[in-house]
């Protein structure tokens, strides 16, 4: 193996956040044990990391797909929250087996985003302005439907979804969202359409001149950001035993913010499934380490803030630099 090949290893985007998921750990696992409040580093914590993980996961697979391509949806936590509830509706007012009301929630969450890739598309509007107007819409139908009150859901099958354990030790619901994060990394890195998506993301106007068709991107993935935020939601019910008002909504950001923490260039184009993972693995680190360190957990918030600043100062550094070697080598 080569210098080169060793030096471009080491600074990868990848390498770095694994760097910094690693010192991480070890200050939350020292200063946590000093301090008497517990270990930090084992089995019982790592499952409870991962367990937190699970509906970011979700958000994180279908935000990185938009990015990539150069759309962003802000929806999502408030689509999702939505579903969740229309989703306890359906199985305690209306007495609908949970396997259908699950399909027509999650049909309704595509419904928000093919809403969302129409106007984007065929009115040319901003993204993130269209997607700011359909979360207010989902936020005010969530309050309609809900009448200001959460609806429980008295269902043990549909609850072992989100609570059960296979051999009592890994919780279905990490089986579940990690499977659907390979799945998407699979499709991005591996396939025709995953390309395509890198190809729009690029330039949207060269690919089209070479062959390719930017709005059907742009509906397949504003639809799939929307179904996953409903699978989301409607697997926090699961959790809950209800769906609620808030539900997902304060994981709104939190999938963005992983995946571009994890590298995926806010302004397309670039990016993988990988790094995102890793940007979803150190936020939920770190919330996890704030809250056995007993501090408050609005700390949180501010440090997700802090985060999702980070990473796209990070990323406009990093646009900077490649159009710099573009201009050089030109």
């Amino acid at each position: 193996m080569g210098t080169s090949t060793l030096k471009r290893i080491f600074t990868t985007k990848i390498i770095t956040l694994l760097i910094l998921l690693v010192v991480m750990v070890t200050f939350f696992s020292i200063t946590i044990s000093a301090t008497g409040r517990g270990s930090y580093f084992n089995p019982i914590n790592i499952r409870t990391i991962l367990n937190a993980m699970v509906i970011v996961t979700l958000l994180t697979a279908g935000a990185g797909c938009l990015i990539i391509s150069g759309k962003i949806d802000l929806s999502a936590g408030y689509v999702g929250t939505l579903c969740g509830i229309v989703l306890a509706y359906m199985m305690t007012n209306l007495g609908v087996p949970w396997p259908i009301a699950l399909i027509a929630a999650i049909c309704l969450g595509i419904v928000f985003g093919l809403v969302n890739a129409f106007l984007v598309n065929e009115l040319g509007l901003q993204a993130f302005i269209v997607t700011l107007a359909t979360a207010s819409i989902a936020e005010g139908f969530t309050l309609v439907v809900g009448d200001a009150k959460f609806i429980s859901i008295d269902n043990d099958s549909f609850s072992w979804i989100g609570n059960g354990r296979i051999a009592n030790v890994i919780p279905v619901s990490i089986i579940l969202a990690f499977a659907v994060f390979l799945i998407y990394a699979i499709i991005i890195g591996k396939t025709k359409f995953g390309r395509s998506v890198y190809l729009v993301g690029g330039n949207a106007n060269a690919a089209r001149l070479a062959g390719l068709n930017p709005k059907k991107v742009y509906y397949i993935l504003f639809a799939n950001a929307s179904g996953l935020a409903a699978l989301a939601g409607c697997l926090l019910a699961s959790r809950m035993r209800s769906g609620t008002l808030n539900g997902i909504q304060l994981s709104n950001f939190a999938g963005v913010t992983a995946a571009i923490l994890g590298g995926v260039s806010f302004g397309g184009g670039s990016g993988n499934m990988g790094g995102a993972f890793l940007g979803l693995l150190i936020i939920s680190s770190f919330n996890n380490g704030i809250m056995m360190m007993g501090i408050s957990p609005y700390w949180q918030q501010i440090a997700s803030g802090g985060l999702l600043l980070l990473a796209l100062v990070s990323d406009y550094i990093a646009i900077k630099n490649r159009e710099r070697k573009i201009e050089k080598s030109a």
